[in-house]
Formats: structure tokens, C-alpha cells, sequence
């Protein structure tokens, strides 16, 4: 969800129950909301300056505290409103899934006439409602070490391990959420913190979720944690193209299979990674507890539909789903200025770009109309591409310096146009190298603009705000803003807020043609021919894992049991569809696809 997104999101929604995850990238902008809500609440604020010893994780630490207090505050009114119309706490009964037990006795109660029963049920159910979580992000990957200033004798920390400092010494009782795969030296600063231990209860204040592609990943870990003394709680299985932000696309494995994999081998994972976690904490003098702690696997990416989500928890027995991308759209929930949230509800599948815009290398779900990427093209059109790096989150590369710089930045791209002006490239190769240069984006930045513009706050240095943002392709079929009430309805499938006249396919078979899509995209960058030779094995797996998985996603419609005849017909067409794209593509590649075996290959049409 970016930077800014969900900064604020667990003032907005956590005291009615939902929980929301925080991005810990940006102190800057963190600082900035802090003192925005200081204000709000009449908190006397006292800057952390960029520039003072430990002031990342400092920051950290005092906004989630704040938020702490804040959603504490919150939650308390809430438990004292009457059940009265308007109120709070009917809103949070309100906004509760129809077959929950929990709203089937706010229903009860509701019906009672007023009297002494009525009063202790309403009492009774004061006593079962909780806050939502305030979860934060880090990913891995953003792990830069600053330099340090000799006067200062502190420990150095990377980005990565300060942020995980400020929020181990908050007041949190919550989750981190891991993403981006390993870092080694983070996993074991990780481990050195008392809060993600057990306690003598067995309770764990500092909870690891893992946000992992398939299931070889969660066990490899997950694994390198128990030998740490640590457990995970969580395994967060993310569609690996179908997602918002930064993607991590897999070589063709789709979601089904891979969630498949987790429902036949959870028992597995949970022995064999429990067996270590017991013997590291006895060889860290810890006592072990005579049971395993709780275990959730999880999925996010593409959800559209009640039906999808119902059909996800039951069929792969999951512990839970995440919905990010629609909430872009959900004002009360997630901070988004009103410039972009009108573009977001007007943009279309082409204005949703799986993009190499990211300075990481990695792909990035990027909308191409944001104020970010205008700016970004206005510079080039001004013949200075490249912007200003503000933040430096994202500096890494020392091609043309000792110290690290963005690849987004105006620095680095003027030395790098000035280096292929120098090759003497012919024009198209030399366009080709140019665009993969001005095609990066300040989105360490840009991503926590939407934030400043939208409560107007200044920053000092900074005139323009360019709101970068990184919706997945699923908002293409949401077309308009939505109350809360309304997206927890349709998530709950009391309503729907998809857009009418656009035919969403099923998340499966979404997900199926953006795979399709990516293979394409990279088949054509490999031609010339000898571009094929070191990738040939790559490409010939990667099209044989989404045949491996349209062979599966054609026994699943036998398990659905709340779509119609005519659903289920409509998925096995659409797969077919894109089943006979792919055999066309890949008989149509052959150099690329060598030594290619699939029944489906067979006599496959040609065009």
C-alpha cells in the first residue's frame, strides 16, 4: 500500500476491529504525521530532528505510540456510547459479517424491549469487542546503512534494524510483517529483541509474519527463525503479480497450487519447524511450552468477491484474507488526495502498469497517471529527467560515486545519459537504453505525498507534491469511492461495488493472464536469439508451471458450491481462452521454449 496510504489507517478504523498494517519506510514522513496529530489532539510535540543520535527509531517509536494512544482513547469512547443510533458502537456491530456468531447476538439483543436483560446483553457485548491491530511493514530489502557521523558513538543501524528498533521499543502489543525475502543480518538483530520471545505465559507481545510467494520460502524462513529461537505466527501467502506495489513474481507458480501446497502440508511445516524451535530455546536457555504457539496462514492479492473469499477460506482452509487495493478507494479508511482518489476511480486497465519504475530493480504496479509520473515526464520533455532524492531510501547504486545514489535520481541518470551518449549507440538501441534509464521514479518519496497533500502540511524544501501510487490490477473493476459500510458490505457479499459494466474475470484467472503477460514481455526482451541461450531453461519452466496450474485450476470449479452453473462455465471458458493463448505463444517461440514438453504443445495452432 506505499507509504502513505495506511499511515494513519488505525485512527480511522482500528476501534471498530479492523486491523490495518502500518509502513515504517519513511520516518520523514512518520515525523510529519506525528506532529499533524499532536496538534489534532492537543499533544504537546517536541521534534525529533533528522539529524539527532538514533532519531529514525526514535520517530518511529513515538508515532506508534501515539497511534497507540490514540486508537486506546478511541476504543475506550466507543465502549461507553449507548446502543443508539449513529452511535459507535453500533457502527462496529454493524459493520460485523452477517454469520458471525458475534452479530447474530447483537442481533438478539437488539430485539430484546428495553429492560434489565436488554441491558445485560448490551453490557455483555461491551465486554467482547476489540480494537484492531496496528500492524507495520518492513521490507527487507530497504536496508541501507547510513554514514555515520564519527562524533556519534552509537551502534550502527541499517534502515531496516532502526525501524525494527522503533517499533520493538513501542507500546505495541502487534505484528511486523516481513516482505521481500532474506535478510540475514535483520533476522538476527530480530532475534536479540526480548519482545518477540515468549514470555513465561508462552505470550509473544512482538509477533513475525512472513510474507512469503510459496511454500519452499515459508519453510526456508521460517526455518533460519526457529534456529533463532523465533517463531513465526504468521505466513502471509501474496499472489505474486496480483498484488499492489512491489511484485515478486514467481516462475509461473499461480496462487491456487501454491495455496494447495500449504493446505496438504501445513501439519508438516508446523512439526518440522517446531522441532528446531524447541531445541534453540533450550540451547538459549529458554523454556519451551508443551505446545506449539498458534500458526495462521494467510492470503492476500486480487480478492475481489465475497464468494472468492469464502471459496479461499474454505476450500485451502485458510486462517484468513487480506484486502488492500479496493480500500484505496474507501476514504474513511485509507489517506489518498482528492486529486488521486478521483484518478483512481476513473482509471481503466491500461492507466494500471506493471512497471520497471522502481529503483530496486524490482517490477512495481505503478499508475501511469499519477502526478508522480507527469512530473516524471515533464522533466524528460525538459531534457532533465531524473528528480531530486529527497529521502535516499532507495540509494543504492555506486557505479558513479563511493557513496550509494538512486538510480531515480537526477545525479545518477545525467551521468548515465552522458555515459551511453558516449557508446555511440545506434538510435533505436540507444532510445531503447535511454528509456530504461529515465523510466525510475522517486517513489520513496512521491509514494508519501498523497499524506502531506491531503492534511496540507509544508515541508520545508520540498514546494511541490507529486503523490505517487501503487494500486494492484484488481482496482480496474472498482470504479468509484466507497463508504466504509459499503466496502465491508460488499466484502461481506451484502452488496456489490464492482463496476457493472466491466467483466472481472475470476482472481485465478486474473492472476493467469498477467502471468501469461509477464512471460511474453520477457520472451520479447530476449530476441535476439542469442539473448535466448542462458534463458531458454528459465522460460521452458516458467510456461510449464502455468500449465501444471491451468490443469489444476480445471478439477477447481467441482469445488465450488456458491457459484452458479453459469460461473463455473464461465471460468472453464476463460481458461480455456487463455489456455490456447499460451499454447500458440509457446509453439509460435519455439527457440525460446527448446526442449518444451506439454501435452498441450501438441498440434498446437499456429498463427
Amino acid at each position: 500500500m506505499g507509504t502513505a496510504f495506511t499511515i494513519d489507517t488505525p485512527l480511522k478504523v482500528a476501534r471498530y476491529g479492523i486491523s490495518s498494517v502500518v509502513s515504517l519506510v519513511d520516518d520523514h514522513l512518520v515525523e510529519n504525521l506525528r506532529e499533524y496529530y499532536c496538534g489534532q489532539y492537543d499533544e504537546e510535540y517536541t521534534a525529533i530532528l533528522r539529524k539527532e543520535p538514533q532519531s529514525r527509531p526514535r520517530r518511529i517509536t513515538a508515532y506508534l505510540n501515539l497511534l497507540h494512544r490514540g486508537v486506546q482513547r478511541q476504543f475506550e469512547e466507543l465502549k461507553r456510547t449507548p446502543f443508539a443510533e449513529g452511535s459507535d458502537i453500533l457502527r462496529y456491530f454493524d459493520l460485523l459479517d452477517d454469520r458471525s456468531p458475534m452479530k447474530r447476538e447483537f442481533l438478539r439483543v437488539m430485539d430484546l424491549p428495553a429492560g434489565d436483560e436488554r441491558s445485560r446483553g448490551e453490557d455483555a457485548l461491551r465486554q467482547r469487542v476489540v480494537a484492531g491491530k496496528i500492524d507495520v511493514n518492513i521490507m527487507t530489502k530497504l536496508d541501507r546503512v547510513r554514514a555515520q557521523d564519527p562524533r556519534m558513538k552509537e551502534k550502527v543501524h541499517s534502515d531496516a534494524q532502526s525501524a525494527l528498533q522503533g517499533f520493538a521499543s513501542s507500546d505495541l502489543d502487534a505484528s511486523v510483517i516481513l516482505s521481500a525475502g532474506l535478510n540475514l543480518k535483520l533476522f538476527s538483530y530480530l532475534a536479540t529483541l526480548d519482545d518477540f520471545h515468549q514470555d513465561e505465559r508462552g505470550w509473544i507481545k512482538k509477533r513475525v509474519v512472513l510474507k512469503v510467494s510459496d511454500f519452499r520460502s515459508a519453510m526456508t524462513q521460517g526455518k533460519i527463525f526457529a534456529r533463532k529461537g523465533i517463531w513465526i505466527s504468521e505466513y502471509r501467502v501474496e499472489s505474486g503479480l496480483n498484488c499492489g506495489g512491489h511484485s515478486f513474481p514467481t516462475q509461473g507458480h499461480l496462487l491456487g497450487p501454491i495455496l494447495e501446497e500449504f493446505k496438504q502440508r501445513k501439519v508438516e511445516l508446523n512439526d518440522f519447524l517446531y522441532a528446531i524451535y524447541k531445541k534453540s530455546l533450550k540451547s538459549l536457555e529458554r523454556a519451551p511450552k508443551k505446545n506449539a504457539p498458534q500458526v495462521r496462514i494467510t492470503t492476500q492479492g486480487g480478492i475481489g468477491t465475497s464468494q472468492e473469499d469464502r471459496f479461499l477460506m474454505r476450500y485451502f482452509e485458510l486462517d484468513g484474507t487480506g484486502w488492500g487495493t479496493p480500500f484505496l478507494l474507501v476514504p474513511e479508511a485509507t489517506t489518498v488526495d482528492d486529486e488521486m482518489l478521483q484518478d483512481l476511480a476513473n482509471a481503466g486497465v491500461q492507466d494500471l502498469v506493471l512497471s520497471n519504475a522502481s529503483p530496486l530493480g524490482l517490477p512495481f504496479h505503478n499508475m501511469m497517471n499519477s502526478a508522480s509520473e507527469r512530473e516524471r515526464r515533464k522533466r524528460i520533455e525538459e531534457g532533465k529527467p531524473g528528480s531530486p532524492c529527497w529521502n535516499g531510501f532507495l540509494a543504492a547504486n555506486t557505479e558513479f560515486s563511493v557513496e550509494p545514489i538512486c538510480t531515480a535520481s537526477s545525479e545518477y541518470q545525467n551521468k548515465k545519459i552522458k555515459q551511453l551518449k558516449a557508446k555511440n549507440l545506434a538510435a533505436t538501441e540507444y532510445q531503447q537504453e535511454f528509456d530504461s534509464v529515465v523510466e525510475k521514479s522517486c517513489i520513496c518519496s512521491d509514494l508519501g505525498d498523497a499524506a502531506l497533500k491531503k492534511y496540507d502540511i509544508h515541508v520545508k524544501g520540498k514546494p511541490n507534491l507529486t503523490p505517487a501510487i501503487c494500486p494492484g490490477p484488481n482496482l480496474a473493476f472498482f470504479s468509484k469511492t466507497s463508504s466504509l459500510q459499503a466496502m465491508v458490505s460488499h466484502i461481506y457479499g451484502r452488496i456489490s461495488v464492482l463496476n457493472p459494466t466491466c467483466a472481472r474475470p475470476h482472481m485465478f484467472l486474473n492472476e493467469l493472464g498477467i502471468y501469461i503477460e509477464y512471460l511474453q514481455d520477457k520472451v520479447s526482451k530476449a530476441v535476439p536469439a542469442h539473448a535466448l541461450d542462458s534463458d531458454n531453461k528459465y522460460f521452458r519452466e516458467f510456461a510449464e508451471n502455468l500449465f501444471s496450474g491451468i490443469r489444476y485450476y480445471e478439477t477447481l470449479p467441482k469445488s465450488f458450491v456458491e457459484e452458479s452453473e453459469a460461473a463455473k462455465k464461465r471460468f472453464l471458458d476463460g481458461l480455456d481462452v487463455m489456455k490456447d493463448e499460451l499454447k500458440r505463444f509457446t509453439a509460435k517461440h519455439q527457440a525460446a521454449f527448446a526442449g518444451f514438453s506439454s501435452e498441450y504443445l501438441v498440434a498446437a495452432p499456429m498463427l
